[in-house]
């Protein structure tokens, strides 16, 4: 097996084949980040490796969207991928004294660190999840857009802007509205169409709390990933309490890391609000931890986090909710 770092970028991507780990003999390559590029990217590692393309394995760090396209070019053709998180990336550039930053260093590192860490391999989206993704991120820039215009409507009112000026921001807001109904209609089709995305569906809402909103993001989130447990769900979603202590004297006060989607978050806490008082074992964990002095926004950050891990069970093992504790 033979690793190959990958620093991708917008416009290139920084190559870097590490022969000898010991001498630190590599052979690097850049190319363009294009469809074209990543079939010659390909034949490079094919030509200087000597591998069949399944015993190479492509480390690269998650990059929003620019690794994508790679990342499945090279998945298609049979090759080891790995995406892993930037800043696992970026502290084990710490622990191995990588002082200097720069393209060609970056995938060095990358490289370094696929040998040491062995990450797990990366696989696609399925399709489904993949277009659900896409309509709710749609929709969720239709909704930011409304807001903003109603922001410029509240603004116009009160600076006493011209009739042709609000007219055109009620236009706006009734084109915006219209379109983010017809995306959110294309989301229901979208999940009435696919039998598994339905089925998940209906097992997510068994559960009280969990509505069609909620359903629909928790169902992107836990379905996009090979979830190993609960928990480590929970924590791509940032939901993890993080603590800060050392020795006698230093105390900080512990904090969600943060680490995942604010949509999410947000549509959580609305949901852990609602779990608090209707859902049973959301119920029972919220008022043991009160009793136990914790304070109100602990407690309710432990529900939002409890509501994902009911949620995650209830997919995982494809039944219904069912209450452990009783109101």
């Amino acid at each position: 097996m033979q690793i190959i770092g990958i620093d991708v970028s917008k416009e290139k991507l920084d190559c870097l084949w590490l022969r000898n780990v010991d001498t630190g003999k590599v052979k690097t390559k850049v190319f363009q980040n294009t469809a074209k590029d990543h079939l010659q990217l390909i034949e490079w590692s094919l030509k200087h490796t000597g591998l069949a393309i399944d015993q190479v394995h492509f480390v690269m760090e998650a990059t929003g969207i620019y690794h994508e396209a790679l990342a499945y070019a090279l998945y298609q053709a049979g090759a080891r991928v790995s995406v892993v998180n930037p800043a696992q990336v970026r502290d084990y550039a710490k622990g191995i004294a990588a002082r200097t930053k720069t393209d060609k260093k970056d995938s060095f590192v990358l490289a370094r660190f696929g040998i040491a860490e062995s990450p797990r391999l990366w696989h696609p989206e399925a399709e489904e999840i993949r277009v659900l993704k896409a309509l709710l991120a749609r929709y969720n820039a239709l909704q930011k857009d409304i807001q903003r215009e109603l922001n410029r409507r509240e603004k116009a009112h009160i600076s006493c802007v011209s009739r042709e000026v609000l007219q055109s921001i009620d236009t706006v807001v009734a084109q915006l509205d219209d379109e983010a109904k017809r995306v959110d209609a294309l989301i229901s089709d979208h999940i009435n169409q696919n039998p598994s995305l339905k089925n998940d569906r209906q097992l997510l809402e068994s559960i009280p709390a969990v509505g069609p909103v909620i359903s629909q993001y928790m169902m992107s989130v836990i379905n996009s990933r090979d979830f190993r447990s609960a928990a480590q769900c929970a924590a791509y979603l940032g939901l993890n309490p993080v603590q800060h202590e050392s020795g006698c004297s230093v105390r900080g006060r512990s904090h969600l890391s943060k680490a995942g989607s604010s949509i999410v978050r947000a549509k959580l806490y609305m949901a852990a609000v609602v779990a608090i008082r209707y859902n049973p074992d959301v119920k029972h964990l919220y008022e043991r931890l009160l009793k136990r002095g914790k304070s109100t926004m602990s407690a309710l950050c432990a529900a939002m986090r409890k509501l994902v891990h009911i949620c995650f069970g209830v997919l995982k093992h494809q039944t219904p909710y069912q209450a452990q504790c009783v109101l």
